[in-house]
């Protein structure tokens, strides 16, 4: 019997389970991570969770009462998503079908949005309160599988549910060969969607092709001789593009000039686009476009008939422009109250109260001449056109003017001009 009781080890406690051996490979590490991947996964709950309040109250009510500590959450949530998705290329530890939906949930909702963005503009609120209601019901399904049910403990993530490997050549050249392969198909998805972004906006006006940016001037004529012709223009452009446009107006036509005039000085910031041109080597169109023939007139209404929510995001966008993007700005700029009724007040009074001014304008010249010269920004002229088509004119001819050429930048092309 003693030799007995010797051989056999002591029995564990009643309801005291016995030790777990130490896990192979990194032992030390996966706690570590496992707190990581927890705080990971929670931002992430936690920033969907806040995005679908926030985006619900400006759905269903029409305010914005969450948005500042949305915005801090959601950069917490960013952070730790990029240092997982890193620590993926490191480790084959993190279970990739877990927490690459996590990472990548940002990134590929704003892209999926952007062709929402394009066709359903007006439907922004709803298209965001649906991408939330996504990321808050991936987030609970992603936490359910890890957990096993519903019965949530910390950490969020256990240990026993990360790999055992540590670090693996396999797992880092496979890693990045699938990045060095996504990039091509994003900047694919992204030269499409410009492109047909840049049409469907302007109408048809603008086109965005391999060489650059390119414009279509359109010549409407009337039965009774009377003609119009519109001239696409950006605020910046090579500098030859404004001087080709200058020279093609003809003597005896009237030039209806665009440009808000500020009689009250209700802008704290006078509207600039020189930071602009400089940083991409092209010209500002109040300084290279002067027409030298034809009767130049100015069309454009004043910035007082501007609503009071217009004119405050006018003047931090001059602000922006004039002191170049901050974080402080920034932050006033993603904290602006937005709703559907502020974005169409904000285009009511810079698009079609602009457009009704200037109408009222050409049908006056249009007893003075018989030349109508029209040179306005690119956002105008898909509403202008469909109302001088209502006029009786027709569309008689087009040209195409290159307004910013790539490879070519602006200083060289004025240089070249000159």
């Amino acid at each position: 019997m003693p030799d007995n009781i010797e051989r056999n080890p002591p029995s564990s406690p009643a309801g005291v389970p016995p030790p777990l051996a130490p896990a192979p490979g990194g032992s030390s590490v996966r706690p570590l991570l496992a707190v990581v991947l927890s705080l990971c996964l929670g931002f992430f709950l936690a920033d969907a969770l806040l995005s679908l309040a926030d985006d619900s109250s400006m759905v269903f009510f029409n305010v914005h009462f969450l948005a500042g500590l949305r915005l801090f959450v959601a950069l917490f949530a960013l952070l730790l998503a990029v240092v997982v998705y890193v620590l993926m290329a490191v480790t084959p530890m993190i279970p990739k079908r877990f927490f690459l939906p996590v990472a990548l949930f940002n990134p590929a909702a704003m892209l999926l949005g952007i062709p929402f963005m394009i066709y359903h503009f007006d439907r922004l609120a709803w298209v965001a309160w649906g991408f939330s209601a996504g990321q808050v019901v991936l987030g609970l399904w992603i936490l359910i599988c890890i957990q096993g049910g519903w019965k949530v403990r910390w950490p969020l993530v256990p240990v026993e549910r990360l790999g055992t490997r540590g670090f693996t050549w396999l797992n880092l050249g496979g890693f990045v060969l699938a990045n060095v392969l996504l990039v091509p198909v994003v900047l694919v998805f992204l030269g499409v969607c410009s492109s047909v972004a840049v049409n469907h906006f302007s109408g048809g006006f603008m086109a965005l092709r391999p060489g650059g940016f390119t414009v279509q001037m359109r010549k409407y004529v009337r039965h009774d001789g009377k003609t119009v012709e519109l001239y696409p223009m950006a605020h910046v452009a090579d500098a030859v593009f404004y001087r080709d446009i200058a020279q093609a107006f003809p003597t005896n036509s009237i030039i209806l000039l665009e440009g808000v005039t500020d009689r009250n000085n209700l802008l704290t910031n006078p509207i600039s686009y020189q930071r602009m041109a400089a940083s991409l080597g092209l010209a500002e169109q109040h300084e290279e476009f002067a027409p030298a023939r034809g009767r130049k007139v100015r069309a454009d209404v004043d910035i007082s008939s501007f609503s009071t929510n217009t004119l405050a995001m006018l003047n931090l966008v001059m602000v922006i422009h004039a002191r170049g993007v901050t974080p402080d700005l920034m932050q006033q700029l993603m904290l602006y109250p937005q709703s559907p009724q502020m974005t169409a007040e904000l285009f009511d009074d810079l698009l079609n109260k602009r457009n009704e001014h200037l109408l009222g304008e050409l049908n006056v010249r249009l007893a003075q001449t018989d030349h109508i010269i029209v040179p306005w920004g690119v956002a105008h002229m898909p509403g202008i056109a469909r109302e001088i088509l209502k006029e009786g004119f027709q569309l008689a001819e087009t040209h195409d003017y290159t307004v910013i050429r790539f490879g070519g930048g602006g200083t060289r092309v004025r240089n070249a001009g000159q």
